[in-house]
């Protein structure tokens, strides 16, 4: 491991996306890139040669983890030959080690041609793969309600000992508990008849609920990513899946479970966005 740098003076002397090298270009997410620490993760990049002459060179990655004030480099791979013709643009990706991270850890991926020359970078948000117990001290003591016909939920609640009631054997109609999930499903063949109406019931029991719903059909009305629906003190908030794609690798998909169970729990009316200037 290499010694710290300040991150502003790496900035200054890397350039990023430089004149000197205008014939390549490497374009950016608009926002960072989520992945769980502790292994390989494949991050995927996007290279645009705006010139009329071809590229062809040597890539490798340098990969960086960063504070407010300071960067350290973990690292430097050999990546590929990368040949994109004039006016092309091209999706890659590259597998890379990231570091187990016990919160949210800022990192980028530098890209750099034959000489040093940088490319630029791709920034990357780090997590822990602990992220779901959270879940557990929503539920003040008693199992969450769990109907997960993909088997998406209940192995990562079994690895992180989060006590839960398998509502998919145990019944809807006979759960008691503070919090329940319903779904992820693969398709509406799924769900079962009558689910809408035992959902229902149970949330008037005083359960909050959080309604993964399955893929829409083509004909199917236009929704809401996620709107809640109260009943009594608690909500059942329904959810679309493109919300909580690929439970067990996706950090982001985890973060908006957690968020979608606290809103469920807790939920606040809609208000108008805030549009003044902050400071």
């Amino acid at each position: 491991m290499k010694s710290f740098k300040p991150l502003t003076l790496l900035l200054a002397a890397g350039c990023w996306t430089s004149a000197a090298l205008a014939q390549m270009q490497l374009v950016t997410n608009a926002e960072p890139q989520r992945v769980f620490g502790g292994g390989t993760k494949m991050i995927s990049v996007m290279f645009h040669n705006p010139g009329d002459k071809g590229f062809a060179d040597e890539v490798r990655t340098r990969l960086w983890q960063t504070t407010s004030a300071t960067a350290i480099q973990l690292g430097e791979t050999p990546w590929k030959k990368l040949q994109i013709l004039p006016q092309q643009t091209v999706v890659e990706s590259v597998q890379l080690d990231f570091p187990a991270v016990k919160a949210e850890t800022r990192f980028f991926v530098q890209w750099l041609e034959n000489t040093n020359h940088i490319l630029g970078k791709t920034e990357v948000l780090v997590y822990p793969t602990n992220l779901l117990a959270e879940l557990k001290p929503l539920t003040d003591g008693e199992p969450l309600g769990v109907f997960d016909p993909r088997n998406q939920l209940k192995p990562l609640l079994k690895i992180l000992k989060v006590e839960f009631s398998d509502l998919e054997i145990s019944g809807l109609e006979n759960f008691s508990g503070k919090l329940a999930v319903i779904g992820p499903f693969q398709s509406k063949a799924q769900v079962r008849e009558g689910l809408a109406n035992q959902v229902q019931a149970l949330a008037k029991k005083g359960t909050a609920v959080v309604w993964l719903q399955p893929p829409p059909g083509k004909r199917d009305k236009l929704s809401p990513l996620f709107y809640s629906v109260m009943q009594n003190t608690n909500a059942v908030v329904i959810v679309q899946p493109e919300l909580v794609v690929d439970l067990p690798g996706n950090p982001q998909s985890q973060l908006n479970l957690i968020y979608f169970c606290k809103l469920a729990l807790n939920s606040q009316p809609l208000t108008l966005p805030d549009l003044s200037p902050q400071p």
